[in-house]
């Protein structure tokens, strides 16, 4: 087994054909031309291998890409209108959607230039070593857990306003882990990518619902307020909802390594940034006008009962489909660690898939015990969304570019030399590290303001 772990020397002899490989990629983008997977990859060649990974086409990639983040986190934005008022609300979420554009561009030129790096992990391991492949790859494990434990509250909820609360709601929950661990089970993101496409029509349409029915049978009309003044933690959490919902970044180096032509993967990150602010804006504003000051989160609790028990319904397959991929995403991340350049990676061994049964049945049932069974679960999302995504999303890009600038152009000159991206970067930075601060500050706030308003619920609770 030691001889199939991704030892540092194997990323060492990777890191030394960087340079080369920064030339052709960059020639490459120069004059236009494409090839099959990037030179060092992660999965190298794969003609003649059982299982392909590399069969991504662009368009796919940003199905996936949409389906996991327009999702569960959209339903919050109405409510956060409400917190700071339209006009702050609607400028923070435009410029969040234009920022994590920019850092996915950030990312997106950083794999093409570290072709070997697969996840978070790899990416922390050349900023920071062995420390930081391990920090940043734990993370991302915690974090997709996470995600995946939200999915299946979400779904819970979903199941429980449908059925009128006639069953327990730890059964709906258990009902949804099981349909998630199913649909994560298949070991390439292509065999995900279709069923992609419904989750990610799904949600478009879920809320395209949510805004007709808000419209049919509304609460309190035009009653919104344009700009509120707000404590820090309430105007600080109308900031870190959009923050998470935009939160997808450390699912890219992933996605991109399973891609066809890696050179695409930035029309894949526009088609989600532009679908995904566009629609944002539009669903907040219309469903906040509608609903009124008092707006719930999620919002389709607001609705009238036949359109909430629709809404919630067209949304199901998104929730599910992107709970998946977050489960997927974790057990990937451990089965490459543990597999990467071994004949298990691309075969049909039972080794492989004894492992990476494990590893998805670890990864739901994780899931499924946090969402349940922790009586702060919600706020848990919220810690780790504060400590890894506002990094994963935000700050490392710019870090990224730091390193790379440093490294490929020249030093502390190359830097110099670019004082725009220079300054844009280091604030790239910092904005992470506010956003993790801030967002620790105001969800542990909230926290414990619940705890002693006793709005707890108890664990593994019906």
């Amino acid at each position: 087994m030691m001889g199939n772990t991704y030892h540092p020397d194997e990323f060492s002899r990777e890191k030394s054909d960087r340079t080369t490989y920064n030339d052709t990629a960059e020639g490459d983008r120069d004059v236009g031309g494409i090839t099959s997977g990037l030179p060092n990859d992660v999965f190298g060649e794969e003609n003649n291998h059982a299982i392909k990974y590399k069969t991504l086409t662009w368009p796919l990639v940003a199905t996936l890409m949409i389906t996991e983040i327009v999702s569960n986190g959209m339903l919050s934005l109405p409510s956060s209108l409400d917190a700071v008022g339209v006009v702050p609300g609607v400028i923070v979420i435009v410029f969040l959607g234009a920022f994590a554009t920019f850092t996915a561009w950030l990312l997106i030129e950083f794999k093409l230039r570290h072709p070997e790096v697969h996840n978070m992990g790899d990416a922390g391991y050349i900023l920071f070593g062995p420390i930081g492949r391990e920090i940043l790859g734990g993370g991302t494990i915690i974090f997709a857990i996470c995600a995946t434990g939200s999915q299946i509250l979400a779904g819970q909820l979903a199941l429980t306003v449908l059925s009128d609360g006639r069953l327990c709601a730890l059964a709906f929950a258990g009902i949804f882990s099981v349909a998630i661990t199913i649909f994560s089970f298949p070991r390439t993101l292509d065999n995900l990518s279709w069923l992609s496409v419904g989750g990610g029509i799904s949600i478009i349409v879920a809320g395209i619902v949510a805004m007709v029915g808000a419209g049919a049978v509304p609460v309190d009309p035009g009653n919104i307020v344009i700009s509120r003044a707000s404590d820090f933690p309430s105007a600080f959490i109308s900031i870190t909802n959009p923050v998470f919902a935009y939160a997808g970044h450390f699912m890219f180096f992933i996605l991109i390594s399973e891609m066809k032509h890696p050179q695409d993967a930035m029309k894949a990150a526009w088609t989600l940034q532009i679908v995904s602010t566009a629609f944002y804006v539009v669903f907040a504003v219309v469903t906040y006008w509608y609903i009124g000051q008092g707006v719930s989160s999620p919002s389709l609790l607001s609705l009238s009962p036949l359109w909430s028990k629709i809404s919630f319904g067209l949304a199901i397959p998104n929730f599910f489909i992107a709970g998946s991929l977050y489960s997927h995403t974790a057990a990937k991340l451990v089965f490459v660690r543990l597999f990467r350049h071994s004949r298990h990676i691309h075969s049909h061994t039972v080794t492989a898939w004894s492992v990476w049964t494990v590893l998805i049945l670890l990864a739901n049932v994780a899931a499924f015990v946090f969402a349940v069974g922790i009586p702060i679960f919600n706020y848990l999302v919220g810690i780790t969304a504060s400590l890894f995504a506002a990094w994963y999303t935000y700050g490392l890009a710019g870090a990224f570019w730091l390193h790379d600038t440093y490294h490929f152009k020249g030093g502390y000159s190359g830097w110099f030399k670019r004082p725009i991206g220079l300054v844009l970067n280091v604030l790239t930075v910092l904005a992470g590290g506010f956003i993790c601060v801030g967002g620790l500050y105001a969800t542990i706030y909230s926290l414990r303001a619940a705890a002693e308003a006793g709005e707890l619920t108890p664990p593994f609770q019906c």
